[in-house]
């Protein structure tokens, strides 16, 4: 008997931006029906090799097969019938109906002038009610929560019935609850359909508990791959992500878990005192990334928190040597933690708050910026239209208002945010150097 080719096969790959290496001669397998999660720090790769497999770039080196065949001579419509995508973020501009959105993952299935059939729509109730939508079917894609968002991106995907699903950071802007929620959906359609899932995770102790193999990237190379018991150690921990951490095993599963213990901070590069700032983000779930890049591009001294380690905004900070208020995955801020944020938040010379998601966990940073707003500027940037970010049961959205009643300066991007900062920074600089008039 032959034995099937595998779901994923890369061969040597290689991909390159310019002078800087992507990925290089990465190898690897994903048989039929596995679910891997793909995992390493920001910058690692996880995204580049999950746009090969899309291919959506053309490799420098090596080869990409989907079940057996070079994903340069699929056709676009071919590959989505092998292939469906949950990116990490969508752009959603229409409010369709959830039913009308989840039915453009039929497209493959169909010449561009068909109409959708009994059966699509059929098809679509079915996924809606597995996704847990079918009550919001007919309502707007703008108009839902971020977590059903994601929930109505996987049913379109999972609609266009194909056998490898690939996830890009699909948890990265949803809170513990949403997170658990999606990925518990996404192992258990794996199940009952038998589809191969690669999914890319920022989060360790997760792909621990929903994949069947762990592989992690480090600056583009593939540096573990096995099994959870395989590959989750405080070693691999300290080496790749810069975290000391206690391993301990769940007693009910009998997976490992990381317990993180402390940044490992003697090789982190320490920012220049002449830099402007400091400059403080307030953020979480990877809404302050691109502030804290697009500052630390800039030139400027940043501090950020109070963040939990392992999110991506942490990871974030680590790895552009900022220097972070942190707390352990998922518990609520600290005493400790939130005096080491109100120190930050003092020293600052301006602050900005990310479009961050709110909840009980970490209602406190923005509890504890509100005493520092009305004497440092204060930016903070608006959520995408029709995006939730309040879980606090409204207090989330008093302490904004409070922020605007205090005089904080709301933007509509990160490129306005850094143009407020600069306008803010070279004022207070003017005023620190003005000589009073002489007598």
């Amino acid at each position: 008997m032959t034995t099937p080719s595998p779901a994923v096969r890369v061969t040597d790959l290689g991909v390159r931006y310019g002078t800087r290496v992507a990925l290089h001669a990465v190898d690897f397998e994903v048989p039929r029906g596995q679910f891997v999660a793909l995992t390493g720090p920001n910058g690692s790769g996880k995204t580049t090799l999950i746009r090969s497999l899309l291919g959506f770039l053309t490799p420098d080196a090596g080869t990409v097969e989907l079940f057996g065949t070079p994903v340069g001579r699929l056709s676009i419509r071919e590959r989505a019938r092998q292939v469906a995508w949950v990116p990490q973020e969508e752009v959603l501009r229409d409010d369709v109906p959830l039913r009308q959105y989840v039915l453009y993952g039929r497209y493959p299935h169909h010449h561009p002038l068909d109409r959708e059939t009994e059966a699509d729509h059929a098809l679509a109730s079915r996924i809606l009610q597995e996704v847990g939508l079918a009550d919001r079917a007919d309502d707007g894609i703008l108009s839902i929560s971020g977590g059903e968002r994601q929930r109505a991106i996987l049913a379109r995907a999972l609609a266009q019935e194909t056998p490898l699903l690939l996830l890009d950071e699909p948890t990265s802007h949803l809170d513990i609850a949403h997170q658990l929620d999606l990925l518990t959906r996404v192992r258990m359609l794996s199940r009952l359909r038998g589809v191969t899932v690669v999914a890319a995770l920022h989060d360790l102790n997760l792909a621990a508990r929903y994949a069947d193999r762990i592989v992690v990237l480090s600056r583009g190379r593939r540096v573990a791959d096995g099994t959870p018991r395989d590959v989750l150690s405080e070693d691999l921990l300290a080496r790749v992500w810069g975290v000391a951490a206690e391993l301990a095993i769940d007693a009910r599963s009998g997976l490992p878990y990381l317990l993180p213990r402390s940044l490992i901070t003697e090789t982190r590069p320490a920012p220049s005192a002449l830099a402007p700032g400091p400059v403080h983000v307030v953020g979480g779930g990877g809404a302050g990334a691109p502030i804290l890049r697009a500052l630390t591009e800039e030139g400027y001294r940043v501090t950020a928190g109070a963040l939990h380690l392992l999110d991506t905004d942490a990871e974030t900070a680590d790895s552009l040597g900022v220097v972070a208020a942190v707390e352990a995955p998922f518990a609520p801020l600290s005493p400790d933690t939130r005096a080491r944020h109100r120190v930050l938040l003092g020293e600052a010379r301006a602050i900005i708050v990310a479009p961050f998601a709110v909840g009980p966990s970490n209602l406190a940073n923005l509890e504890d910026l509100l005493p520092f707003a009305r004497a440092t500027p204060v930016i903070v940037l608006e959520p995408s239209p029709g995006t939730r970010l309040d879980f606090s049961e409204g207090a989330a959205t008093r302490a904004r208002d409070d922020l605007r009643s205090a005089g904080a300066t709301f933007v509509a991007d990160v490129p306005a945010a850094v143009r407020e900062v600069a306008r803010v920074l070279a004022g207070t600089l003017r005023e620190s150097t003005t000589l009073p008039a002489q007598g």
